[in-house]
């Protein structure tokens, strides 16, 4: 177990005019024993960043620490650093038992009974004992997951790098080893880096998430904070599925204005933004109400409810997503009960409640107010 910190870390490729920025200027600090999630979209930098701490990528600038430790000069071998990959990298002549001895021969001075005590472990912690004399063309993609996890896990190491390990694997498959993963880790307390693009396997995987985008770091957050109190547009629209809803409005007096409404913020949201000419309004789908137009009190809606057509209804089973057309304005996506019968082509009346909304800057993106969620709602909330 070790503290791994990423100070100022800056990758570019190539020289000249022609380099390109892939890392810029990434700080995180990773407490011992926790589980820190990458995300972000192709190319933003997260495979980058995690060879950059394995030593597969040169550092082009600022530091690795692995428990205090500089590892810019390191190789891969001496970083006490266990890397588990996306195609597996299992060697296909070797058994299972073999695949999983083969680090430990190479590195250590562990004699024989000692490495297959550590391999039967490990194969017992992730039942997979009846496979070790297997080779991996006999073995499922469950199970040559597990045996390139197991690989990493014989060797102790000080903390665990996983780039989109489950990425190869079906939907029901990859969910049921998000589950086993998260379990894992909880057992051996191992500091983890994870690196996907999938903001689901982010949401629930990770003790904290880092967002990348274009190289950049965005916010480095637990999930819940990231998804209530994202530092800006980019991590608002990222993070959630389906993604948060944007409009684009001008600011004037304390009033967010759209060519289809005018919404009108209290005194301390309406402060918030006050300085910004243009603003983006975001909300979630699952805190927008949706109302047949016949039952829609105009006098209790504080100007925060608009008209609206039912474009297409999405069925899911535990709800339905519900694609909204504003009359003369953007469209919305809202979430609603699964049993809740909503037709394509009815016109109903839609509620943005203000006390849900975020306003992001609409220039820069930062965010200027978020969603009132209390400190005692987010602890709750973890339990």
């Amino acid at each position: 177990m070790a503290r791994l910190e990423l100070d100022s870390v800056t990758k570019r490729f190539g020289e000249g005019d022609g380099s390109v920025l892939a890392v810029d200027d990434v700080d995180v600090d990773i407490a011992d024993g926790e589980f820190l999630v990458l995300v972000g979209p192709s190319g933003c930098g997260k495979s980058t960043t995690l060879r950059m701490v394995a030593g597969l990528e040169t550092i082009t600038d600022g530091e690795i620490r692995l428990d205090g430790d500089r590892m810019n000069e390191q190789g891969p071998a001496e970083r006490d650093i266990a890397m588990v990959f996306q195609s597996y990298a299992l060697y296909p002549h070797m058994t299972v038992r073999q695949n999983m001895r083969f680090g430990l021969e190479e590195s250590t001075d562990l004699s024989d009974d000692e490495m297959d005590g550590r391999v039967d472990e490990t194969a017992e912690l992730l039942d997979i004992t009846e496979l070790l004399d297997r080779k991996p063309g006999a073995l499922s993609g469950g199970q040559r997951q597990r045996v390139a996890l197991g690989r990493a896990i014989v060797r102790e190491p000080k903390a665990f790098l996983m780039d989109e390990p489950l990425s190869n694997l079906d939907a029901k498959l990859r969910s049921q080893m998000r589950t086993e993963l998260q379990q894992l880790q909880d057992d051996l307390d191992t500091t983890t880096v994870y690196v996907t693009h999938d903001q689901t396997e982010a949401m629930t995987m990770g003790d904290r998430i880092a967002i990348l985008d274009a190289g950049e770091l965005q916010q480095v957050a637990t999930p819940l904070e990231a998804y209530h109190r994202p530092a800006n547009q980019f991590v608002a629209g990222f993070i959630g599925e389906p993604s948060m809803n944007f409009v684009d409005c001008a600011v004037e007096d304390a009033t967010l204005v759209n060519e289809a409404f005018r919404y009108p913020l209290a005194d301390e949201v309406g402060a918030a933004v006050s300085e910004a000419d243009d603003a983006t309004l975001g909300i979630r789908p699952e805190d927008l109400s949706v109302d047949p137009a016949a039952d829609a009190d105009d006098a209790a809606d504080g100007g925060h409810a608009f008209d609206a057509t039912v474009a297409v209804v999405e069925p899911m089973g535990d709800e339905n997503v519900v694609h909204l057309s504003l009359a003369d304005g953007p469209d919305l996506v809202a979430t609603v009960n699964g049993l809740r019968r909503i037709e394509s082509g009815a016109e109903v009346r839609v509620t943005i409640p203000e006390n849900a909304i975020h306003v992001f800057d609409g220039n820069s993106g930062d965010a200027l107010h978020n969603r009132s969620l209390d400190e005692a709602e987010l602890d709750d909330a973890r339990v």
